[in-house]
């Protein structure tokens, strides 16, 4: 997923300026690393280099002067075209999880203290993230973000206790 094609996505509605969008990415896109000023100035530029924005005009809120960005006939392509492509599933397991838990048992002779401080840790967010789906006006934005986080977590913990019960076959082969 790349910062140009979420600004292009958030462009496809209106016209807007650089602080409008990284206002709405963090809004609209809760649970998504935040967006930094400067990586969304940067990113307009090189849209507008490539022809995918434009500027459409300056706008004044009360604040200093902003540069208002609307998207183009090929930065409307662009976006349409990277949401019909489909997000392939991971080819590899790329999980800093299932790597500690190996070099674990290299390192260490054991995968289980790691195991249940993992687990634990887990589960002390799915706490945190079940608190927050019931707190009073969680918009359905934030409440979808902690439902993907919730089922993400819940894997991982299924995971955890497959890779507990298959220790001493890893550790056997680890040793040979």
């Amino acid at each position: 997923m790349s910062t140009g094609h979420i600004l292009l996505g958030l462009l496809t509605e209106r016209p807007k300026h650089g602080y409008e969008l990284k206002r709405e990415h963090d809004d609209r896109l809760p649970g998504v690393k935040p967006i930094a000023y400067g990586q969304v100035y940067a990113t307009l530029q090189r849209l507008e280099r490539d022809g995918k924005v434009a500027v459409s005009g300056t706008a004044k809120e009360g604040g200093p002067e902003r540069t208002v960005y609307e998207i183009t006939g090929d930065g409307a392509d662009e976006v349409h075209r990277w949401l019909a492509e489909i997000e392939p599933p991971a080819p590899y397991v790329s999980s800093a999880l299932f790597v500690r838990v190996v070099l674990a048992l290299i390192a260490e002779g054991t995968a289980d203290g790691y195991l249940l401080r993992q687990r634990a840790a887990h589960l002390e967010r799915m706490r945190e993230l079940t608190a927050r789906k019931n707190t009073a006006g969680i918009s359905a934005g934030e409440l979808l973000a902690t439902d993907y986080a919730l089922y993400h977590l819940d894997a991982d913990l299924r995971w955890l206790e497959t890779a507990r019960q298959r220790i001493d076959e890893l550790t056997q082969e680890i040793r040979t």
